[in-house]
C-alpha cells in the first residue's frame, strides 16, 4: 500500500457546474448526498497493541450510511519490530498537524478525529458517537453540499456554492481532497506488540490528493478514475476542509462513493 500525492493541476480538469452537469450523461452514477455527514478518521498502527479494538469499531462505523469513516495508518510505531504495510509518513504528518491545530499536542494511537474538530480515543465507541451527536446538535457537522459521481471511467466532484452572504463568512482557505480506500484487509502480524494476531482493517486510505482550493463559490472537478482508484478499491471519500496557517481545520462538507456497488 502507498499514498499518492499529486498536484491537482496535472491530473484534473476544472469546469463550471453547468458544464459538468451537461457532460454527465446517462452513464453517470452518483452517491446520494448525505445530510450533515460526519467524518471519522482513525489513526491506527499494526504495531500498536491497543489498536485492534479500535480497528473493529471503525469497521462498524464504516457500515453506517450516515458516516464517512476511514483509517489512516501511521508509521511511528514501526520501530517496535513490525512495519505497518499500510502506513505512510504523510498520514503521521496529518495527525500531528491536527494536534498542533487543536493546541493539545496529543498524538497517540488509536486516535479518532471527528469532523476535523475533536479527538477521542479510537476504542471508545460511546465517546465517538456522543461527539458526533453533539456536533450535529450544535450545527458543527459538515454542511456544505458535496456530490461525487462516477461517469464511465471518470469521477466528477461538485461543491455547491454559498450565497453571497455565506461567501463573505466562508473560510479564506479550504482544500478539496479526494481519497481512495480499499476493501477490508486481514493481516497476520508476525512480530512486535501484536505478534500472532490476525487483525482486519477497514476503509484503509492508500491514495490521498488535493483537487483544488475552494473560495465559497460553485466548484466542479473531473479526473480519471484510474488517477485515484486502485484494483482493490472499495470506495472514494471527498472531504472539503478549511485550512488555518497550513494546518487542517474543521471539515465543511463531505461525500463518499462506493465503487463496489456503484452507489
Amino acid at each position: 500500500m502507498y499514498v499518492w500525492m499529486q498536484d491537482w493541476r496535472d491530473k484534473t480538469r476544472m469546469t463550471s457546474v453547468v458544464l459538468a452537469t451537461c457532460c454527465v450523461g446517462l452513464t453517470s452514477v452518483a452517491t446520494p448526498a448525505l445530510a450533515d455527514p460526519s467524518v471519522v478518521e482513525l489513526f491506527t498502527s499494526q504495531g500498536c497493541s491497543s489498536c485492534p479494538p479500535a480497528d473493529e469499531i471503525l469497521g462498524k462505523l464504516a457500515n453506517d450510511p450516515n458516516l464517512i469513516a476511514v483509517s489512516f495508518a501511521v508509521d511511528y510505531w514501526d520501530y517496535l519490530g513490525w512495519k505497518d504495510g499500510f502506513a505512510h509518513p504523510e498520514f503521521t504528518k496529518r495527525q500531528r498537524a491536527y494536534a498542533k491545530a487543536r493546541g493539545d499536542r496529543a498524538v497517540f494511537t488509536p486516535q479518532v478525529v471527528i469532523n476535523g474538530r475533536e479527538a477521542v480515543v479510537g476504542s471508545r465507541e460511546d465517546e465517538i458517537r456522543a461527539s458526533i451527536d453533539r456536533m450535529k446538535a450544535d450545527a458543527l457537522a459538515p454542511s456544505v453540499p458535496v456530490l461525487v459521481k462516477r461517469n464511465g471511467d471518470h469521477i466528477v466532484v461538485s461543491v455547491q456554492g454559498l450565497s453571497a452572504d455565506g461567501r463573505e463568512s466562508s473560510p479564506q482557505h479550504a482544500a478539496l481532497w479526494i481519497a481512495n480506500y480499499v476493501k477490508p484487509q486481514t493481516v497476520t502480524i508476525g512480530s512486535g506488540e501484536n505478534v500472532g494476531k490476525k487483525v482486519t482493517y477497514y476503509n484503509i486510505i492508500n491514495r490521498w490528493q488535493v483537487l483544488g482550493m475552494w473560495d465559497g463559490g460553485p466548484m466542479t472537478v473531473e479526473l480519471a478514475l484510474s488517477d485515484i482508484a486502485t484494483d482493490d478499491s472499495a470506495g472514494l471519500a471527498v472531504i472539503l476542509q478549511s485550512k488555518d496557517d497550513g494546518m487542517p481545520g474543521p471539515i465543511l462538507g463531505a461525500a463518499k462513493l462506493d465503487l463496489q456497488s456503484g452507489t
